[in-house]
């Protein structure tokens, strides 16, 4: 269930922060909610699959550490990121 070629390289078209850009913040926490989402839905369907529930908490925490340095570093840039991917409700 990894995120296909196409749809990274579409979250990247979409959260790139210069032209060769392929690795900043914005970039990576698009492609972990993606990757979020997709376990979220198998998780519904699959509730005794304890290795993806895994799998899951560890993609949340990378995630939630990677938007942790962009607060420290830049909180508009954190604020912009968050209300794109409509995280915090």
């Amino acid at each position: 269930m990894p995120l296909t070629q196409e749809k990274k390289q579409e979250l990247i078209e979409g959260f790139k922060t210069h032209s060769t850009d392929t690795g900043s913040p914005e970039v990576q926490v698009a492609m972990l909610t993606e990757r979020v989402n997709q376990l979220t839905q198998h998780l519904r369907s699959n509730p005794k699959d304890f290795a993806s529930r895994r799998g899951l908490l560890k993609i949340i925490s990378q995630r939630k550490q990677l938007l942790g340095y962009v607060a420290k570093m830049d909180a508009p840039r954190y604020q912009k990121i968050v209300e794109r991917l409509g995280l915090r409700r």
